[in-house]
């Protein structure tokens, strides 16, 4: 089957609301449901794009985001050139370098910001990292000594210090290929860019595991989150790469804080999760509020002495799992359990 890319390219203003009405993509969470009466159940789960197919859909400013690639890619444009938000699977980067093409710019491909290190937000790192060009550091013609930086032809990949410990040494699994790894790591609480004329905020929320960042797009007034949110099941904890439901709890607090309601919590900052529809404050509280439930649950459970199968037989996810559970794939919902089980219980 042939892979396809479709745009949607829709005035910025106008691009959620079009966005909604094409069933792709929805905004806001339970609270935004009732009100625009868009997506009954509170549903997270919008009808994906086709197998092989990838979709550009305008966010908000200068963003957009590219569906259907793994998981999603969040794109700020401008004169300045591109910037990427984890760049999905390995066996989908052509699709997404044509999605590329398609977003007007006025320069090359000059940062990739990787959230994780999670194949399905990294797996595209060593393709398309290589179609870029950093940005210079000095002037084209500078002949009073070298240039200051070994390799012009690639992108500048920037992660957190944990996420490229993981790729080189990784806990469990392969290794990665050199040229997946990230060139441009912080080991601070926050690494902050100027670029297309907004400042762009990488900020460091261990949650998933010890290597989470999420990046705000201050002008734009759009995060791009990885895997700390997934609107499409509970989300992954990896407890041996330093994932833990407090940490959860904690990251989410954090991104509370830097997502802006608009008028009755909807609206307002936009959020771009790992999977799923782009999301607004509410949604993140929501979800919020289901990680601290369910893990004051399970803590409860731990306190009187039960196994790790009498809690998973005590459901700690009831009232949720109709939203985000599943009982068959790579993650079901007794996975979850479980490691949020191990995350407290050691």
């Amino acid at each position: 089957m042939k892979r396809k890319t479709r745009s949607l390219i829709i005035p910025a203003r106008t691009g959620v609301t079009a966005v909604c009405a094409a069933g792709l993509l929805a905004v806001g969470g339970p609270a935004a449901a009732q009100r625009q009466n868009a997506l009954p159940d509170w549903s997270p789960v919008p009808p994906p794009p086709a197998r092989g197919e990838v979709v550009v859909v305008p966010v908000k400013g200068n963003v957009y985001m590219i569906a259907g690639a793994g998981a999603n890619i969040a794109v700020q444009a401008g004169d300045d050139g591109l910037v990427l938000v984890d760049t999905g699977t390995a066996d989908m980067s052509e699709e997404v370098l044509a999605a590329i093409e398609t977003i007007p710019t006025g320069g090359p491909l000059r940062y990739i910001i990787n959230t994780t290190h999670d194949l399905d937000y990294t797996g595209g790192n060593e393709a398309i990292v290589v179609t870029g060009e950093i940005v210079p550091l000095r002037g084209e013609n500078y002949g009073a000594g070298p240039q200051g930086i070994l390799d012009y032809g690639r992108a500048s990949l920037i992660s957190h210090l944990n996420v490229f410990t993981r790729m080189v040494v990784p806990e469990s699994g392969e290794e990665r290929p050199e040229g997946a790894w990230p060139d441009n790591t912080y080991s601070t609480s926050q690494k902050r860019l100027y670029f297309n004329d907004e400042p762009i905020v990488i900020s460091h929320l261990p949650a998933n595991n010890d290597g989470n960042s999420i990046v705000l797009f201050r002008g734009s007034d759009v995060v791009a989150v990885g895997p700390m949110l997934d609107l499409t099941r509970f989300p992954v904890i990896d407890v041996a790469a330093g994932g833990s439901i407090d940490g959860f709890v904690d990251a989410l607090n954090s991104l509370i804080d830097v997502v802006v309601p608009l008028a009755n919590s909807g609206g307002g900052t936009l959020v771009i999760p790992g999977y799923g529809r782009i999301a607004d404050h509410a949604e993140v509280v929501y979800y919020r509020d289901m990680m601290t439930v369910v893990r004051d649950r399970i803590q409860d459970m731990i306190d009187r002495d039960l196994t790790l199968r009498e809690i998973q037989e005590g459901r700690p996810t009831r009232g949720y799992d109709a939203l985000y559970g599943s009982e068959r794939g790579d993650w079901t919902t007794e996975m979850f359990v479980e490691a949020a089980y191990n995350s407290l219980a050691n």
